[in-house]
Order: C-alpha cells, then sequence, then structure tokens
C-alpha cells in the first residue's frame, strides 16, 4: 500500500502541481500578446489544477499513514511540516492573489488598459518559488 501512495503522491505532484507553477507563465505570454480569452482560459485552469493539488496533499498523508513504524513521519516531522506549510502559502498565492489577477487582466485587455502583469509575474513567481522549496523537502528529507 506504501507503494501505492507513494506513486500516487509523485505522479499527482508532476502532472497537477507542474501546471499549477507553469500555468500563470503561459498566461504572462498571453497578457503581452493581447490575447484575453487566453488568459481567461488559462485563470479557469489555474484555478482548477490548484484545487486538484489538493489531491497531493491527500496522497501524501495517506503515504505517511501507511508508512513503516521505524519511519517515525508525522505532520510534526519537520520537514513535512515546513513543506505543509510553504505548499498552503503557495496555494493561497495563487488562488487568492494569481487567478483573480488572471481574470482582471483580461478584462483589462477587453477594455484597453493596464495589464496587471508585474501582479501575475510576482505572485507566480513566489508562489513557483515555494513548490520548489516544498520539492526539495521532499527529496531531501533534512
Amino acid at each position: 500500500m506504501e507503494t501505492l501512495f507513494a506513486i500516487l503522491h509523485v505522479v499527482s505532484a508532476v502532472f497537477i502541481v507542474g501546471p499549477m507553477a507553469i500555468l500563470p507563465m503561459t498566461a504572462m505570454r498571453a497578457v503581452r500578446a493581447g490575447n484575453a480569452d487566453q488568459v481567461t482560459t488559462l485563470a479557469k485552469s489555474t484555478n482548477l489544477v490548484s484545487l486538484l493539488s489538493l489531491l497531493v496533499v491527500f496522497f501524501g498523508f495517506g503515504l505517511m499513514g501507511v508508512s513503516e513504524a521505524k519511519d517515525h513521519y508525522s505532520v510534526t516531522t519537520p520537514w513535512i511540516l515546513w513543506a505543509i506549510i510553504l505548499y498552503v502559502v503557495a496555494l493561497g498565492l495563487t488562488l487568492f492573489l494569481v487567478v483573480p489577477t488572471m481574470r482582471r487582466a483580461a478584462d483589462a485587455l477587453r477594455e484597453g488598459t493596464a495589464s496587471k502583469y508585474p501582479a501575475i509575474a510576482a505572485g507566480s513567481g513566489v508562489a513557483s518559488l515555494l513548490l520548489v522549496a516544498v520539492v526539495v523537502l521532499m527529496v531531501w528529507r533534512p
């Protein structure tokens, strides 16, 4: 069972959290190109994969629950706790800053006003760095 949860955790991290980090960067290119419809679609997609990223957490908790007793993994294990905190901050930034800013950028492009590009770049950049830190913690396990 541990192997199954490990596979589900890693595969979902790659195929769900990866797009969570990359889609806003694609949206920035669409903002520069002035493509409001594409920015709207990417905002919806980013919102969806960000919510789906909770599956990664679910599988991680499952993995923690079925891990061997000798490992003593729990939520209070420092690297796991920090990974959870960093992920929650990245998720919050994405859902409450990046996605709404992408939606406003699409509206601004339709109206011909300022594009909100810097806010998308800053929010998604910080969120991506936090997600990289989570991956480092998951691999390194200090």
